[in-house]
């Protein structure tokens, strides 16, 4: 009988250590009551940038949404970052018993939905992916080998480096890509000058070393893919999309035109 309470308190100790865990890597603000939606944003975005659709849509669905640790002021942890962002995320699912919920990413979100998807264990009813690819480091990087990738590198370093006005700059330069809108340009450029700068640099390393386009064999729901048409034009926003997702057995393909990469703010 001791052995007995001794595992069920060892069992009650891990379990309680796995959701303090879980809520240093993400932090999730429900509301609303219905079928479950999960939010997850982009890389440096914290959830707040779901709000206006989350307003309309908690009047008939229960809202999950987002932020992960080192951004939007959340403490950071250690490294590697991005599987314990995944872990922990499905954790969530499991232990809120979030059954026939609908995933909506942005970006790197979208990569991180269609890695939950390819999961045996969670029950999900859809992915809707909002400008994500399985393998953003295969389309930036020549001759891209995952292994190749590695925290402690020239460019990282350079980043790490960086003054705060340097750094403001190149946020700056980058976030007038990421939006037609000018005001839009500046919050994002805020989100990306406030994560945490490991987070931001080392973060982005596990970001590019990810290659999901085998896991998309193991997907089985219905996935929406919404890209940005600006600035590489219809025909070859659409040639990416078909090269990345070619192991995908089937998905519906909408062409945001006139948007970039945050079509929900353009």
């Amino acid at each position: 009988m001791k052995q007995f309470i001794l595992c069920i308190a060892l069992i009650t100790i891990a379990a309680s250590i796995q959701a303090q865990n879980n809520q240093r890597v993400i932090e999730v603000k429900v509301s609303g009551q219905g079928e479950p939606l999960l939010f997850i944003p982009g890389f440096t975005v914290p959830g707040d940038i779901w709000e206006p659709f989350v307003k309309q849509l908690e009047q008939d669905f229960e809202c999950h949404v987002i932020t992960l640790a080192g951004f939007g002021g959340k403490t950071p942890i250690d490294f590697p970052w991005l599987p314990q962002v995944n872990s922990a995320l499905q954790n969530y699912i499991i232990a809120n018993n979030l059954s026939n919920v609908t995933i909506i990413g942005h970006s790197l979100g979208g990569t991180i939905a269609t890695w939950l998807a390819s999961r045996d264990s969670l029950n999900l009813r859809q992915i809707i992916l909002v400008d994500a690819l399985p393998a953003s480091g295969a389309l930036m990087i020549p001759n891209f080998n995952p292994d190749n990738l590695v925290y402690e590198s020239p460019f990282n370093s350079q980043q790490l480096n960086m003054t705060d006005e340097e750094f403001a700059q190149m946020a700056a330069g980058m976030s007038r890509g990421m939006s037609l809108n000018t005001s839009s340009q500046e919050q994002i450029k805020k989100w990306m000058v406030n994560a945490d700068r490991k987070t931001y640099v080392y973060g982005y390393t596990d970001y590019l070393k990810l290659d999901l386009r085998k896991d998309l064999k193991s997907i089985n729901i219905p996935v929406t893919i919404i890209a940005a048409d600006t600035p590489y034009g219809k025909d070859m926003v659409t040639k990416t999309y078909q090269s990345q997702y070619a192991n995908l057995k089937t998905y519906d393909f909408i062409l945001a035109e006139n948007a970039a990469h945050f079509i929900m703010l353009d």
